[in-house]
């Protein structure tokens, strides 16, 4: 029996399709990734390229004791993701690197400052895995495929690679590691799919910050949720927000009273434009603990998927 192209495309199409988001959110801390979780083929591989822009009060380091900040950011990236069964389930590895360029001012103890800095952010590495609902099929058996509940987990690694000069406070690198373990919901109703995605992060001390202090963040705690409706094959829209709280830091055992807390408010639409690729348009607004506007960000990103069957 020859597959149905449409329904490979309208399931097949969004597993590395959140890495489009993660263009801003690396370099914002911040994550609104819909249909993270969902399921598809084995054996899949995607490869997508995005451009954002990014303006705001918020840096690549939110927690940097810098006061009247403003920032705009142009960051594209490259990435890719590829599709593999883990148990008697699907599971998928992950991986952006994002290149940015920075124009930020702000006040240091009450001096203006300017910066202006190109170079690579953090790359970040994720493995993902579902413990039910999701089972590993390959393209020939994903054809009679439909969600109900998905239950999953996955960890996101940024290493510290990108750009980063000890002698400034503002970079786009952050000279140390992150580890994000995140639990995935997803709950199909017809076309509608609802999702919720709690998480940490977790950071490791920055031994080289700011002429050889020793910085310290404290855990940053996440969730997200994402209301998405499919209006045809592969093509849908989702509205997404998320809530974040926590990365006090400490410079040389001196605690800051800097700790991070907003919203950000978001929207996705996926569009196919064949069976092997498609494009994605999303936008981002956010608000601090004090519910003033911080933060916006638009993005375009293109994906292309072969392997598994196609």
């Amino acid at each position: 029996m020859p597959l149905d192209p449409k329904r490979i495309i309208r399931r097949g199409s969004v597993p590395v399709s959140a890495l489009v988001l993660g263009l801003v959110a690396t370099l914002h801390a911040q994550d609104l990734e819909p249909r993270a979780y969902s399921n598809s083929p084995i054996g899949l591989n995607f490869a997508i390229a995005g451009y954002a822009y990014a303006k705001g009060e918020v840096l690549t380091d939110p927690s940097l004791p810098l006061e009247n900040v403003s920032n705009e950011s142009h960051v594209s990236a490259f990435g890719f993701a590829t599709t593999f069964r883990v148990f008697s389930q699907s599971g998928k590895f992950d991986f952006l690197i994002p290149y940015a360029s920075l124009a930020a001012q702000g006040e240091v103890s009450g001096v203006p400052r300017a910066r202006y800095v190109n170079g690579f952010s953090d790359p970040a590495f994720r493995f993902s895995m579902n413990f039910f609902g999701a089972p590993a099929l390959t393209a020939a058996e994903f054809k009679d495929y439909l969600q109900d509940v998905i239950l999953g987990a996955s960890l996101r690694v940024t290493a510290p690679l990108g750009q980063y000069d000890s002698e400034k406070l503002v970079n786009i690198g952050t000279n140390r590691w992150s580890l994000k373990p995140e639990i995935g919901f997803s709950k199909a109703f017809g076309r509608w799919t609802v999702e919720v995605a709690p998480a940490v992060t977790l950071y490791p001390d920055n031994g080289d910050f700011f002429g050889g202090q020793t910085r310290e963040v404290a855990p940053l705690y996440s969730a997200q949720a994402h209301v998405s409706y499919t209006f045809a094959p592969g093509a849908w829209l989702a509205l997404n927000a998320s809530y974040f709280v926590g990365g006090r830091t400490t410079v040389d055992d001196v605690e800051n009273q800097d700790e991070q807390e907003g919203l950000r408010f978001g929207a996705t639409l996926a569009l196919p434009v064949n069976r092997y690729h498609s494009v994605k348009l999303y936008g981002i607004t956010g608000y601090n603990a004090h519910r003033e506007h911080d933060f916006q960000a638009i993005g375009i990103a293109w994906q292309v998927r072969w392997g598994g069957g196609y």
